[in-house]
């Protein structure tokens, strides 16, 4: 018979959290009726009402008449993201919003995690837009969203006792480890090491020598950067498990140092 506790200690790891489900199924819902219930021309109509162009905001000044008016310069910042260009594309979007959402929402909670998600979703459009304001080219995905999870998760994914430490811990409490305040990022050369390889793989997409999967249009890249940067700059807002003043070991160091060098870390560094 199994021991109902492991059944419950094991629930974080085998199942995601509901709004990362439902967030999937809504994706997966739009898609399945973008590319069965309407004819082309009725899908280059919604795209034009909902994806993010950038020339959008000059369309006055250009003497263009965009569906939705101005009101649509204020939601497509947002609804561009439930949008993507096919089948690949959403399987890649989920597969990433799976494994970097699911820890962020385990540590947010649903309602938290959701606006979150609204702001690098948004934030990702903003910093498409400082790179491409003349654009007529429309962007769609769950890109800038994803890329603020991981921007998120990046500052408390490394620590003793977080989402990496090994088997035999309480799956949920290592969600719930104190995360690395942006002044102490340049102190873990792990967190440094996931940014530079972060970034990296962003530019080199972005100057078109590398290709990501699900991505074979133009990769929207700025999209990705900003969405990261709204991630990494606005989680200290969101995060429920900070606990100001900082816990400190025996040592006199704050808790979240611990990490850097805990003996019993699997993924602590070597000298």
């Amino acid at each position: 018979m199994t021991d109902p506790t492991l059944v419950q200690r094991r629930e974080p790891v085998f199942n995601l959290p509901a709004v990362v489900t439902a967030l999937i199924v809504v994706l997966a819902l739009i898609h399945l009726v973008r590319t069965t219930l309407l004819w082309p021309r009725q899908d280059d109509a919604l795209l034009l009402l909902f994806s993010f162009i950038p020339a959008r905001y000059e369309a006055a000044s250009l003497g263009i008449e965009f569906p939705g008016g101005g009101l649509a310069e204020l939601w497509t910042p947002i609804t561009y993201g439930f949008l993507h260009g096919d089948l690949i594309h959403l399987g890649v979007n989920s597969v990433w919003l799976a494994a970097f959402g699911s820890a962020l929402a385990w540590r947010f909670g649903a309602g938290r995690f959701l606006l979150f998600s609204l702001l690098a979703t948004m934030g990702g459009a903003a910093a498409h837009y400082l790179a491409h304001s003349h654009d007529f080219v429309p962007m769609v995905g769950a890109s800038g969203a994803i890329s603020g999870h991981m921007a998120g998760v990046s500052r408390f994914m490394f620590q003793s006792r977080g989402p990496l430490a090994g088997v035999g811990r309480d799956p949920r409490a290592r969600f719930q480890v104190p995360a690395v305040p942006l002044s102490g990022l340049l102190a873990d050369r792990r967190v440094l090491a996931f940014l530079a390889v972060w970034f990296g793989i962003n530019l080199l997409a972005g100057f078109g020598t590398l290709a990501l999967p699900g991505e074979e249009a133009v990769v929207a890249w700025e999209a990705h950067v900003g969405g990261f940067l709204v991630g990494l700059l606005t989680f200290d807002l969101f995060d429920p498990a900070r606990a100001p003043p900082p816990a400190r070991s025996p040592s006199g160091r704050a808790e979240w140092m611990d990490g850097l060098d805990d003996p019993d870390d699997p993924n602590r560094r070597s000298g």
